[in-house]
């Protein structure tokens, strides 16, 4: 049987490789050969190759960890720059508008986006959600490490519109398929697996471009930062592995820098200490350092 890649790219460039021989040369040939191809999504990507050599990399340290074996690690130090991460987001009347066209095409897309929005949770995340997950009394529902993307349990708090969308669900069970375990669920109970095609169906309608299921999430981030929410707590609702990934979105609000700086001009004006506080000492200063 034929294997795919990433898989059979590995294979068919490293067969027969002696571990102890590896050399950086042979990471950066595999690095331009994988750069060189294309998928059906498109071009490789650096992310992709990153991906593909850090899965070697960890077998290499496997092997010296745990076999004890005294072989270089080449893909160290290897990895390929990658692009910013791509930010895509809505405003909020844009939000309204493809809530509305949803709830006229598939009231349980409408549901779906409406949790997207107001959660930030991932696709996969909202799908596998399970009716015992879901704690009305404290205004929450819980994940499980099994069921996210870092595989740390998080706890996500509902808002009002994020609770209606669980209440019109739980109804749609009460009258479909009260034994269904499942919140995203056909009339016969069982999961809905996906909600792409009949996603990208009313965006076309909205008119909206170059959207997807994940940018749901995007906007969440986006819509709290440009009220003032801090990237820490933006980070523990996303579930991000560090703060370091939630900075993506510190620019989507540069006036929230801009108070930063303004404080900090506040706080300096009024110290006692400032050197610039006038035409003459800016004057003073120019010629004591010229």
């Amino acid at each position: 049987m034929k294997l795919k890649c990433p898989a059979g790219a590995h294979l068919l460039h490293f067969r027969g490789q002696v571990m102890e021989k590896l050399k950086g040369s042979k990471i950066r040939a595999y690095q331009e050969y994988r750069l060189g191809q294309v998928s059906k999504k498109g071009p490789i990507q650096p992310a992709t190759v990153n991906r593909e050599t850090a899965l070697l990399s960890s077998a290499i340290n496997y092997a010296r960890r745990e076999w004890d074996w005294d072989i270089p690690n080449p893909v160290v130090g290897r990895l390929l720059q990658e692009p910013e991460g791509r930010v895509r987001h809505l405003s909020l009347s844009e939000v309204a508008m493809l809530i509305r066209l949803a709830q006229a095409h598939t009231p349980h897309l409408a549901d779906f986006i409406e949790l997207g929005v107001q959660t930030g949770c991932r696709k996969q995340e909202l799908l596998g959600l399970e009716w015992d997950r879901v704690d009305f009394d404290n205004n929450r529902f819980y994940l499980e490490g099994q069921h996210t993307k870092s595989g740390k349990r998080r706890s996500i708090p509902l808002n009002d519109r994020a609770r209606l969308a669980l209440e019109r669900r739980r109804l749609f069970r009460e009258q479909y398929c009260p034994t269904s375990c499942w919140v995203f669920s056909h009339e016969c109970g069982d999961r809905i697996q996906d909600v792409k095609r009949s996603f990208r169906t009313v965006c076309d309608k909205a008119g909206i471009k170059d959207f997807r299921i994940h940018d749901l999430r995007h906007t969440c981030a986006s819509l709290a930062i440009s009220e003032g929410v801090p990237l820490a707590a933006i980070r523990d609702l996303l579930g991000h592995s560090s703060i370091t990934v939630t900075e993506r979105y510190a620019h989507l609000a540069p006036e929230r820098v801009q108070d930063v700086v303004a404080v900090l001009d506040r706080i300096t004006s009024h110290s006692g200490h400032t050197v610039y506080g006038d035409t003459n000492a800016k004057r003073t200063v120019r010629s004591v350092t010229h």
